[in-house]
């Protein structure tokens, strides 16, 4: 096996001084953080409340040491906390017993190598295979779990647990006894944090409520008005000691830990890589795995639960930029202070202000702006993001993460099952074939079909390229030849290939060529393999779209359907050629609302430097005659407007358009006088739409042209 050479502490290397205080900033907000929540996973996982602060000392300062992300915090987690205390109620053990002080950290152990296990089989490169939208709900998913588990101790009662219907249940049990002053508490903390989040991102707020917290509870009858705080625990640090593994049978360790190892994984390397992509930054998967291997092998050694990343407090460290791991270690070694002489103080911090500091971390760390992107630009991915979304509610998060796998990997064969694919021509005078569909002055080659499939050609959409190029044959009687453009095509199954053995035979009985071109010297390779051999020594497989077309005798430059000319153009033709409808090939169907967008940003500049003469042109770059007309449609459009900034006459400004607009004009008639009736044509489109738009405007203008005529 081969590893990459191990970096400890990668994030600090090279430090720069200036992030010092942000990550010591984040370091104490994350410990403070940690207490309520480590606090009460530790419970969850039948561990007295005080095992969840030792979790939170040296597990989270050995993975700092090893972890290659700069920004994702470890500790007492959800999903293993709930996964260890379920396990224990299954054998029997009741939780914060002497027998699952034993129990809790053999299980931990058996984690810990499990994950040093995936590290030496390099499992992490399984998050390659994991899309974004699947990474983005999954997030989103435990963040919305951990604030509805969260919800109850605003109401005044304990956290949740388990999936969205147990959470449901205990939030409405909850409000049936709702504590008033509790919930007054948490909303404004959580309203106070929100707020501050947007005027002053970087004020560390939390500090400050929990400063605030902790003297309302002296000052104030907090007991009395039902407000809980945090319950007081015993000075000093965990003892080390190595666990009992022979406590346990060996299957039943083996089944809860590796279920709770693949938990881990699973949830950390997805929330690791979304982190990192969302802030520019890699992370190293194999040696992340290694660092939760270390993390939990110290958490076993001081009797603590399973440790997993923490979205919650990354999400802290993020709001208060946090730049290196040194603001784990900044957390660890506060909390060991604390843990030697400050936990006196956890006993005055009011639960519902925690609570609000949590829920707002994890509503800033929802991807739920992810979700309406993709709605707009793909719905099934959109449809995968909340798949995964409602996965982790409904399912947990393995469940959830494998559901939004499934997911991803039938989009993956629907949208390779309909691959991109058009028939190529060529524009008169020059020489790469581009998509017939591209507009009027492409054109196809006289009596040849070139037909190009970018997809790799296997069992799922073989049948589309047939269908296609028999439909088109059926269109265009007399074909002498079909020549597929493989340029896109990187492999081929058996299917595929039996297919393309089919289909040309079927064109060889109506005397039509066949030809494969423009591939990889690969897919060679692949088609000896599979039985296709014969084709490369028939001639029928071909480096390029020329050499084929060559080979059939026909020779550039190449005769194109209709009669259409395809003589040589200067170099200077070329360059015109091809900046024609420059503007609506960039922006598609967007380019109405583009030139808009621009004109008024035009407009703008326009009252800061006077110069009408820059807004008749436009800004986008060689714009083309046609794009610049409809430009010069648009302006007239803000004519009013334009004159009342510039403080030219209305008449006069009209004027200069139109004669922009009669160069424009002889620009088209001169360079493509093929284009010319065309653009007489759109002249009159773009004139109805001026007279529904601005009939006032249209009217100037029409008088304009009258004098003009006259």
């Amino acid at each position: 096996m081969r590893f990459k050479r191990i970096t400890l502490a990668p994030t600090m290397r090279k430090y720069n001084r200036k992030n010092l205080m942000r990550d010591v900033i984040a370091g104490m907000i994350i410990m403070a953080v940690s207490i309520p929540i480590s606090m009460g996973y530790a419970q969850i996982a039948g561990l007295p409340a005080v095992y969840g602060l030792y979790g939170s000392v040296f597990p989270i300062i050995l993975f700092a040491v090893f972890s290659t992300s700069p920004q994702f915090i470890f500790g007492v987690d959800a999903a293993p906390a709930a996964l260890i205390g379920s396990a224990l109620l299954g054998m029997g053990i009741e939780g914060g017993s002497k027998e699952a002080l034993e129990v809790v950290p053999v299980l931990t152990f058996f984690v810990a190598v499990w994950l040093l296990a995936f590290y030496l089989m390099h499992a992490g490169k399984l998050v390659n295979y994991i899309s974004a939208p699947v990474m983005g709900g999954f997030i989103s998913g435990i963040c919305m779990t951990i604030i509805l588990m969260q919800v109850p101790k605003l109401l005044g009662g304990t956290a949740g647990t388990g999936e969205l219907p147990e959470l449901l249940e205990h939030i409405l049990e909850t409000a049936g006894r709702i504590n008033f002053p509790s919930l007054m508490l948490g909303l404004i903390s959580l309203a106070i944090l929100l707020a501050v989040k947007k005027v002053a991102p970087k004020f560390p707020m939390a500090v400050v409520l929990m400063a605030a917290g902790a003297v309302l509870t002296v000052v104030l009858p907090m007991e009395e008005w039902g407000i809980r705080t945090l319950e007081a625990v015993k000075p000093g640090l965990p003892q080390w000691k190595i666990p009992d593994l022979a406590l346990l049978p060996l299957n039943q360790v083996i089944t809860v830990s590796l279920s709770v190892a693949v938990v881990i994984m699973a949830e950390t390397l997805l929330a690791e890589n979304n982190f990192a992509q969302k802030n520019g930054y890699r992370i190293n998967d194999d040696q992340e795995l290694l660092a939760f291997a270390a993390g939990n092998l110290v958490a076993a050694l001081t009797g603590c639960c399973p440790i997993n990343g923490s979205v919650s407090r990354t999400a802290m460290g993020e709001q208060y930029q946090g730049k290196t791991q040194l603001m784990s270690i900044v957390a660890g070694a506060s909390m060991l202070i604390l843990l030697v002489c400050g936990t006196g103080f956890i006993g005055y911090l009011p639960v519902p202000v925690l609570t609000a500091i949590v829920i707002s971390a994890l509503l800033g760390a929802t991807e739920f702006k992810l979700a309406a992107k993709l709605w707009k630009v793909s719905r099934t991915e959109c449809l995968i993001f909340w798949g995964a979304f409602v996965g982790v509610l409904l399912l947990g998060t393995i469940n959830g993460v494998l559901i939004g796998i499934i997911l991803s990997f039938s989009e993956m064969v629907i949208r390779s099952s309909k691959p991109a694919r058009c028939f190529v021509g060529i524009q008169p005078g020059h020489r790469h074939f581009r998509d017939l569909a591209e507009g009027s002055q492409i054109h196809a080659v006289e009596g040849v079909l070139v037909y190009r499939f970018s997809s790799n050609l296997f069992f799922a959409n073989v049948n589309i390229l047939q269908q296609d190029i028999e439909a088109e044959l059926e269109k265009k009687k007399g074909t002498k030849a079909v020549i597929l453009d493989a340029s896109g095509i990187g492999s081929i199954d058996i299917t595929a290939a039996d297919r393309l053995a089919i289909l040309y035979e079927a064109l060889k009985e109506q005397g039509i060529r066949f030809y494969i071109t423009e591939h990889i010297a690969d897919l060679n390779e692949q088609m000896r393999k599979l039985g296709l051999g014969y084709l490369i020594s028939e001639g029928c497989v071909r480096r390029t779209i020329h050499i084929a077309l060559k080979d059939m005798g026909i020779n550039r430059p190449y005769p194109l359907e209709g009669g259409v000319d395809n003589e040589e153009r200067s170099a200077s033709r070329k360059r015109v050629d091809n900046r024609v409808q420059e503007f609506v090939w960039a922006f598609g169907s967007e380019s109405e609302t583009e030139i808009e967008k621009q004109i008024l940003r035009q407009i703008e500049q326009l009252k800061k430097s006077g110069d009408v003469e820059n807004l008749l042109h436009g800004s986008w770059s060689h714009m083309e005659a046609m794009d610049e007309d409809e430009w010069l449609e648009h302006l007239e459009e803000h004519l009013k407007e334009i004159v009342n900034i510039s403080g030219k006459d209305e008449k006069t400004l009209a004027a200069r358009l139109e004669e922009h607009r009669r160069e424009v004009h002889d620009r088209i008639a001169k360079e493509h006088p093929e284009l010319a009736e065309r653009f007489r044509e759109r002249r009159h489109h773009l004139d109805q739409h001026l007279k529904e738009r601005r009939p006032e405007v249209y009217e100037l203008v029409i008088s304009l042209r009258e004098k003009e005529r006259k």
